[in-house]
């Protein structure tokens, strides 16, 4: 039957708000950068209904267990489109995914993205996309698929948000965690690059109520407020793989964890077995200016604001105590700061917290687990 009103106007896919042909000249603008991801390994090309990759180097694994993980980048996405700045986001994905992988001791082998969006921009696809391929490529991980999706009326036409999973491999026998971890192990944390990608709401909050302008230079960043929010996360997985395969340090790893969203304590509390805690001295390192500064703008308490930002710790690794010196000589090697900050401990031999800025986490993120004491105070801070 005919339902078709020939005195009503033709309504076509383009009217409803979707331009296919963008779509198209965003995949264009972006195929090289995602091929440059691709080696040996990945069969075909971009279009694709699926991503293949070549795992037959998997036959020689005794028993490879696969890792995924699936991540976005929050709220930092506002700050990328208020400065109208969309190269960094892509790395701030790829390593809110990978190094959630390389903590178990995996490999990653090949990453997806997600972008939906108001309104397909192909230049402003393709930087983020970029961004993605370069995150990839620092984390030797091959971008083998994505999607862009164009939501009108649902979303504005300047938003968007990314989202992007990964799988790794890792042999049984070299999984890291918790049933690895020793008392007396050490506590080696490494430096951020800056925020990361986490607690962004926070932090808009607290510009909101000052007033504040990404534009303004900030003497104590040496560039804009902007800028220095969008430094893209730091990629640890190469440095820490290094780490995993050197001669110098085998097995001195025992577990990892990457600092993300709920803080130093609460992410490292996930990998302490029960029965064991680590005690953190706050005093080991000092936070970059930008975690202080939004401290002092926001008058935020400095509970919240370490449940809530890195503090200038990206990823923390449990290390037998008689491998610390190499494991820090192999992660300098890589370019990566990194220092001792605490040491593993029975819980019931935890100190009880001397002030009201110590305190004690478990039971974070649903793992019933050991316990995390921060202790101490960072140098310059109150």
């Amino acid at each position: 039957m005919n339902t078709t009103d020939p005195s009503a106007p033709a309504i076509t896919y383009a009217d409803s708000g979707v331009d296919t042909a963008a779509g198209d000249r965003a995949v264009e603008l972006m195929k090289e950068a995602v091929a440059a991801t691709h080696g040996p390994q990945v069969l075909g090309g971009i279009g694709a209904f699926a991503g293949l990759v070549d795992v037959s180097a998997l036959k020689d694994y005794r028993r490879p267990l696969l890792a995924s993980s699936t991540d976005g980048v929050g709220t930092k996405i506002a700050i990328a489109r208020e400065m109208d700045t969309h190269d960094t986001i892509g790395r701030d994905l790829v390593g809110m995914v990978v190094d959630d992988i390389v903590v178990v001791g995996a490999a990653p082998l090949a990453m997806t993205d997600y972008i939906a969006c108001g309104a397909v921009v192909p230049e402003r696809i393709a930087d983020i996309v970029r961004g993605i391929a370069e995150g990839c490529r620092l984390a030797d991980c091959a971008l083998v698929g994505g999607e862009t999706a164009e939501h009108p009326g649902l979303m504005a036409a300047e938003d968007y948000d990314v989202a992007g999973a990964a799988v790794g491999v890792v042999e049984a026998d070299q999984l890291l965690g918790p049933d690895r971890v020793r008392r007396g192990d050490v506590v080696i944390g490494m430096d951020a690059s800056g925020l990361h990608s986490n607690g962004y709401s926070l932090v808009r909050a607290v510009l909101a109520a000052q007033g504040l302008s990404l534009e303004a230079h900030i003497d104590a960043f040496g560039r804009s407020l902007g800028e220095e929010l969008l430094e893209p996360t730091r990629i640890y997985t190469a440095d820490l793989l290094a780490v995993l395969a050197d001669p110098r340090t085998a097995g001195a790893v025992h577990a990892l964890s990457h600092v993300t969203g709920g803080g130093l304590g609460a992410n490292l509390a996930r990998v302490m077995p029960r029965g064991l805690a680590a005690r953190v001295d706050r005093g080991s390192w000092e936070p970059g200016a930008v975690f202080s500064q939004i401290a002092r703008w926001g008058s935020v308490p400095q509970l919240d604001l370490e449940g809530t930002l890195n503090m200038g710790i990206g990823m923390v690794a449990l290390v037998g105590a008689e491998q610390a010196d190499a494991t820090l000589a192999v992660l300098s090697e890589q370019g990566l700061g990194a220092r001792v900050i605490g040491e593993v401990v029975a819980e019931d031999r935890l100190p009880e917290p001397g002030t009201p800025s110590e305190h004690v986490i478990a039971g974070a993120k649903g793992v019933d687990g050991g316990a995390v004491l921060l202790a101490g105070q960072h140098p310059g801070w109150a």
